[in-house]
């Protein structure tokens, strides 16, 4: 029974992706997403669950980083799970009654309509997850009415819902990803895959992010995602993180990596698997693997003088 580390405590969104990513995984929960991944890494856990990006706050950006930095990891499975906030509180608390309300700063932001126009005089304090707010609400004594979390941690820790849905918005979804050390092998291909890389330039010089992007375009790769983030060495020096469609045993996919490997300072493969929504890309013209392996023989028989 694999040991998965997750950002807790329990109740949170990740602990439910991490129940349907592996239900019968040992649950590891840990304070922050760097914690996690330290537990990954450090062998303390087999591997983790953890949030990569919201379909509307966008990118985590500290899984991002840490994705960059630390010791490599690997993804193995994705998965896109619905966001649904409920105002959870102690029984016998009713809404006109709530003054304070503790929850985490994405929740906040994503629940902005339903705090203004329910709760216009309550004070909304940022936690350090939704779940730790569902739990310091539920202790005896605690200063705050109320939490904006995830059904789930109501039920963990006693609180009752008092709205459900009371995020702005009913279609958000986050998108988590199962990562292990590295050494096993990779997920088969499937047809509908998605492989990410975090990429750094060789040196700032014009042109060079259109170079980057050249070697998936001649190649018929499709970007699902790309983010710069800071390198942390001055102003204007960024690195990459790109998502797109396919599999690094595709021989498009496995060339577009070798040419970004040829051109810039530091590509680092951070794993191909099966995409959670199941789409398969569309191959265009010349970028099959049957045609890169007779495009191979054709080269071959002219270095060969077979004219």
């Amino acid at each position: 029974m694999p040991r998965l580390a997750y950002l807790g405590p329990e109740g949170t969104f990740t602990e439910e992706a991490l129940r349907l990513l592996d239900p019968v995984a040992e649950r590891l929960p840990c304070a922050t997403v760097s914690a996690a991944l330290a537990a990954a890494r450090g062998g303390e856990a087999d591997g983790a669950v953890v949030p990569l990006e919201n379909s509307v706050e966008g990118a985590i950006t500290t899984t991002l980083d840490e994705f960059a930095w630390g010791e490599p990891l690997l993804i193995d499975a994705e998965l896109l799970l619905p966001v649904r906030f409920s105002l959870l509180a102690r029984p016998g608390t009713e809404i006109p009654h709530i003054k304070r309300v503790y929850t985490h700063p994405a929740a906040i932001t994503q629940c902005r309509a339903f705090i203004s126009r329910e709760l216009p005089d309550a004070v909304v304090v940022a936690a350090p997850s939704t779940a730790a707010a569902a739990q310091e609400v539920s202790l005896p004594g605690s200063p705050y009415d109320a939490a904006i979390a995830a059904r789930i941690a109501g039920e963990h820790y006693g609180l009752v819902e008092l709205a459900g849905d009371v995020g702005d918005r009913t279609d958000t979804v986050t998108r988590f990803v199962k990562v292990a050390r590295p050494g096993r092998p990779l997920p088969e291909p499937t047809g509908a895959d998605r492989t990410t890389l975090v990429v750094f330039l060789a040196d700032d010089h014009p042109g060079a992010l259109l170079e980057m992007l050249t070697e998936f375009s001649v190649r018929g790769v499709n970007l699902t995602r790309i983010e710069s983030r800071p390198t942390g060495d001055g102003i204007g020096r960024y690195f990459f993180h790109f998502d797109f469609e396919g599999h690094v045993a595709d021989a498009r996919v496995g060339e577009a990596i070798a040419g970004l490997h040829r051109i810039c300072g530091e590509v680092r493969f951070l794993g191909s698997y099966p995409r959670a929504d199941g789409v398969e890309p569309r191959v265009k013209r010349g970028t099959t693997d049957e045609e890169f392996a007779e495009a191979g023989d054709w080269l071959a028989r002219i270095r060969a003088g077979q004219v």
